[in-house]
């Protein structure tokens, strides 16, 4: 992959404004992307599009290939005729504009959507039937209608349609209910396909990011099996996913989800994967794997454990996965996120894949280390970040960090006078270390939009291993306008990331 010199900005579009409790596709998306544009930006990094999990994470669906409807548009719904704009804006959101409320998304959603559907005539729900089957959601939709019959109980607590081969003959009974599912896919790929567009047109290209694992809950296992280390009849794993004991949790993290059979994966020439990372690349322009790690090894957690503690390094697919996604897909942009407990094989696996990993210079604050994630020592091929959606903001972190590790990095920025705990647009000690991102010779800086505002913890993402308060924030186009974009211009220009 060839990379010019460039920067971008990290934004969930869950936190984009919106006026319907969590943000959504369209104009206030192609705004976004006008103003980090403006200050000289060429890509918007987002987190994961796949529906979200019972704790609103991304990181853990029911789907590798749907998307996520709290991010259709309303408005856009009007637009197109399905319903009118009274019954969009009948669905709005009149609590703060600072949190994201994803419950009353889901049930204010949920009710305009059905509403929708209940209007479409035989010729549309033929086009959304054709559109389930040529998108490969067929069983996602199969999926969501029986999980409704069986009252939303996990898919082996099942009365009705456990065993995906009994589900089959289940489907014309099922038929307007996931007919409704194909409808709400078809709004998400419809609205994003229409957004990206626009989005691109201004110069601006999207960084998707792809969570490895999925829930075990999940229309994959329950469709797919045998593609997973499981008991084949009970669904129930002897070992999960997680990570071991590292920065964020000195009790690794516990994550549960079923583990890859890889074995069958690499004897049917990587097929499911192939097919994953196509789907990626019809929706973003580049796209970041979360834990890459895994695919060198992974640590395989005891089923019945209660911390990541007790598990085990097993070997994964390493090349052979890539050299058949490059021999099917050709030489497509993939960030590697190479966080996390490091070895031999991940350093073998990033060479001989050549992805870019990435560096965060938040890991590289220790004072007796030299350590890969301080910008001196940051390679070309990498893509290097104030913070991600799982660190600390910037002030947050000068605030939080030990009296050493503070003084060390106010030291390494070259920031020796005002006041290091300020805040807000203008926060100086925060400026200094942005720079010290910008001026290293990493092909591509990145920078969470939360750091361009210089906001403190409270307006962190998400805090790994702790489920409280996560992946709430969101912001209002009042503070987006607050932004110094002089300032984002210059270090862009300055350091030619323009």
């Amino acid at each position: 992959m060839s990379l010019k010199r460039s920067s971008g900005v990290l934004m969930s579009v869950s936190a984009i404004p919106s006026e319907y409790g969590v943000g959504v596709f369209g104009r206030e998306c192609i705004e976004f992307a006008k103003e980090i544009k403006d200050m000289g930006f060429s890509y918007w990094q987002v987190l994961p599009f796949t529906p979200l999990d019972y704790g609103n994470s991304p990181y853990g669906s029911d789907s590798a290939f749907a998307g996520n409807e709290l991010y259709i548009s309303p408005d856009l719904m009007a637009e197109a005729g399905f319903v009118t704009q009274a019954e969009a804006d009948s669905t709005k959101y009149s609590g703060s504009p600072y949190v994201a409320d994803y419950a009353f998304a889901r049930e204010n959603r949920e009710k305009l959507m059905r509403l929708a559907f209940s209007k479409l005539d035989k010729a549309k729900k033929d086009e959304i039937g054709v559109f389930i089957m040529s998108s490969g959601l067929h069983d996602h939709c199969l999926f969501r209608a029986l999980k409704k019959r069986n009252d939303d109980k996990k898919f082996w607590e099942w009365s009705i349609g456990a065993k995906h081969s009994d589900a089959l003959s289940l489907q014309p009974e099922l038929i307007e209910e996931v007919l409704y599912h194909g409808f709400v896919q078809y709004l998400f790929y419809t609205q994003w396909f229409e957004t990206k567009e626009q989005i691109n047109a201004l110069g601006i290209k999207i960084i998707g990011d792809m969570p490895i694992y999925v829930s075990r809950d999940s229309a994959d296992v329950w469709a797919n099996p045998e593609l997973f280390d499981i008991d084949k009849e009970t669904y129930i794993p002897s070992r999960v996913a997680g990570c071991p004991p590292d920065y964020f949790s000195e009790d690794g993290q516990l994550w549960g989800n079923p583990l890859y059979d890889w074995k069958y994966h690499k004897a049917n020439g990587y097929e499911w994967w192939i097919k994953r990372i196509a789907r990626q690349f019809e929706m973003y322009d580049m796209l970041r794997i979360d834990h890459f790690r895994a695919f060198a090894s992974y640590w395989a957690i005891n089923g019945k454990s209660k911390t990541a503690r007790d598990g085990i390094w097993k070997k994964g697919p390493g090349m052979s996965l890539f050299k058949a996604v490059r021999n099917s897909l050709g030489d497509v942009p993939i960030i590697a996120e190479d966080l996390g407990v490091f070895g031999d094989d991940v350093v073998k696996l990033l060479n001989d894949s050549r992805f870019p990993g990435m560096r965060i210079i938040q890991f590289g604050f220790d004072p007796n280390d030299d350590p890969t994630h301080l910008p001196h020592n940051y390679p070309k091929n990498c893509i290097a970040y104030t913070g991600t959606h799982d660190n600390n903001t910037l002030l947050g972190w000068l605030w939080e960090a030990s009296e050493e590790e503070r003084a060390f990095a106010l030291d390494y920025v070259g920031f020796d006078h005002g006041d290091w705990g300020k805040g807000g647009y203008d926060a100086p000690a925060c400026r200094k270390i942005i720079e010290s991102v910008w001026r290293s010779t990493a092909v591509l800086a990145i920078i969470p939009f939360q750091d361009m505002c210089g906001f403190g913890s409270d307006a962190r993402m998400n805090i790994p291993g702790d489920d409280s308060g996560k992946w709430k924030f969101r912001t209002t186009f009042e503070t987006i306008s607050g932004i110094d974009a002089d300032y984002f211009r210059k270090i862009n220009s300055v350091f030619r990331r323009k």
